[in-house]
């Protein structure tokens, strides 16, 4: 057992008051040293298994608890979480559930103190983790002044701090853009490489879990499905698909030029992917000329939401806005990027008057928006905010949907007609009697969503809706503003994760630092690598793979997604 660090026998949970197990006969030996993944749907587990690690399923939850599991030697019902933490480190989805000091730099010694850490050691820590988490000179702000993405990375800080024997990270670069994700990845990996720390990563970050990743292990329904390495795993298309997995675009693109019969393996990694379409450039096989959507129609007329010289500074004196203009059109599907702090957020709230400009105008239907209330505003505008906790605060799914609806003072025939049926498209009505913050954090985004959709605005404003979802939940939160959109509702999306994006938007506004750098159709757009790297964002690996299809042949492709590339090869080609 010298070389485990983590060893779970016949492990089966049970939560109090629950019919069924969340986890069920698990057995799994994590070695030291191993950078484990483990992927799997929402409600698959994860967080469970994570909890079980540290002792706090099922000395903090109750409920019924089989099998054993041991933590560097010690068995976790045993030992109090007080004694387990010292091997454990833990860092969760939502910062908010961890984050308790006053100041950035008090957070990260706050955890040390705790462990008796030395105050030489306390001072000499905390500067060389917020350089690994890009939040320097961040050291006397407060954690309610960050972003949502800093409140993760000083979560992540202040658990890579204490250098415990396992680091469990359950979804941690959720709200990170895609440079700051892969930051976080690649300091977790240096720190296992380097200092030989023990990682367990739940994540639904599937490019990077196969690139980071020494080991991957699929939960669904509570079961251990399959163990194995990024290439197994993610190489099985079948499998990620028959369990709502995301395949990683490289996989998904050779996947698709395979089932051709073109003969090419399927690589996991980006690097890999090059080099295999190289190989089936250098084999001559035959590429065809795909047939792509038309590009965007520039909108005449009046435009809905009208920016001009848009400023606006924080009361800490921060300065999230420069000078920006803006004109959206009845009918757009507008999609908002850029990096954590780039403005985007801060930017859409003047929309609602949740904001007021500094300086500069923002006019909705040909009105200046400081001649209209936030009511007004809201019955027309649509708000997901990011968290969806914020939003929520009434004690049952039913009355959270129902609440606006009363207030605009609908008929109760009315109320109830329009809750239902938004409860039913969110797939939500099943649990109309549950307290809403007892949903996992993804349903409870679409009980936010289903209360905004029962008010039938114009316009609807998705604010990192994809935040905490899995592939299968991403896309149903996206088809609903699909079809919005086709039924002529104006839409507005903020989100990192491009490469769900390219079905979905006609428009892209690239941000940073306050102001606009790019505003063009989303072919255009991805390609623009310079902007996109500048505000720390990344193309998808499909647009990556199409960059370097076009080095290779000398023809410019702009592919955006894993089918348009593959759609490129032909089957009457094939290798040599």
């Amino acid at each position: 057992m010298s070389d485990i660090i983590a060893c779970l026998e016949n492990v089966s949970y049970q939560y109090p008051r629950s019919i069924e197990p969340v986890l069920s006969e698990i057995n799994l030996s994590i070695q030291k040293g191993e950078f484990f993944g483990l992927i799997g749907p929402t409600g698959a587990g994860k967080t469970t298994f994570c909890c079980a690690l540290n002792g706090i399923v099922p000395q903090f939850y109750g409920g019924r608890f089989f099998g054993k599991i041991e933590i560097a030697g010690l068995d976790t019902l045993e030992h109090p979480i007080s004694v387990l933490a010292k091997h454990v480190g833990q860092v969760f989805e939502d910062p908010e559930t961890q984050l308790i000091a006053t100041s950035v730099e008090n957070e990260i010694a706050f955890a040390l103190e705790n462990l008796k850490v030395p105050r030489e050691e306390i001072i000499r820590r905390i500067p060389r983790v917020l350089e690994m988490v890009r939040l320097e000179g961040t050291e006397k702000k407060h954690p309610a002044e960050l972003s949502g993405g800093q409140k993760q990375r000083l979560a992540i800080a202040a658990a890579l701090a204490a250098q415990p024997d396992l680091l469990i990270l359950d979804e941690p670069t959720s709200q990170l853009d895609p440079v700051g994700a892969d930051e976080v990845f690649s300091t977790v990996s240096e720190l296992n490489k380097e200092l030989g720390m023990t990682i367990l990563m739940c994540s639904h970050a599937s490019e990077e879990m196969a690139e980071y990743a020494t080991r991957i292990g699929l939960l669904s329904n509570g079961s251990l499905l399959s163990v194995g390495t990024p290439e197994e795993i993610y190489a099985d298309i079948p499998l990620l698909i028959n369990n709502n997995l995301r395949v990683p675009q490289v996989a998904s693109t050779f996947y698709s030029i395979k089932q051709k019969n073109i003969p090419v393996s399927i690589p996991v990694r980006l690097e890999e992917g090059k080099k295999v379409l190289t190989e089936l450039i250098t084999k001559k096989t035959q590429l065809t000329t795909p047939d792509l959507k038309d590009e965007l129609v520039h909108k005449e007329g009046q435009p809905l939401i009208q920016i001009k010289d848009l400023e606006h500074t924080y009361p800490d004196g921060t300065k999230a806005l420069h000078g920006v203009s803006l004109d959206i059109h009845t009918g757009e599907y507008l999609l908002v990027i850029g990096q954590n702090g780039a403005g985007k957020s801060t930017l859409v709230k003047h929309f609602l008057n949740l904001l007021k400009p500094t300086s500069g105008t923002v006019v909705i239907n040909g009105i200046d928006s400081k001649k209209l209330t936030v009511s007004a505003l809201a019955a027309n505008i649509g708000y997901i905010a990011q968290n969806p906790d914020n939003q929520i605060f009434n004690m049952t799914v039913w009355d959270e949907v129902s609440f606006a609806l009363k207030n605009l003072k609908f008929s109760k025939q009315e109320i109830e007609t329009r809750t239902e049926e938004s409860l039913k498209s969110m797939g939500l009505y099943e649990y109309k009697d549950r307290h809403p913050l007892s949903l996992p954090k993804g349903d409870r985004a679409r009980v936010v969503i289903a209360a905004i959709l029962a008010m039938e605005p114009d316009t609807i404003i998705f604010d990192e809706p994809t935040t905490g979802q899995d592939f299968r939940g991403a896309h149903y939160i996206l088809d609903i503003s699909r079809k919005l959109h086709e039924m002529g509702k104006t839409v507005v999306v903020i989100t990192h994760h491009l490469y769900l994006m390219p079905d979905y938007a006609e428009r892209v506004i690239v941000m940073g630092k306050g102001t606009i750098l790019l505003d063009a159709p989303i072919r255009q757009a991805y390609f623009d690598t310079e902007k996109l790297n500048s505000t720390y964002l990344t193309p998808p690996q499909a647009v990556l793979l199409s960059i370097k299809l076009s080095e290779l042949t000398g023809e410019a492709y702009c592919l955006l997604t894993p089918a348009e590339l593959a759609s490129v090869f032909t089957t009457n080609g094939g290798a040599a």
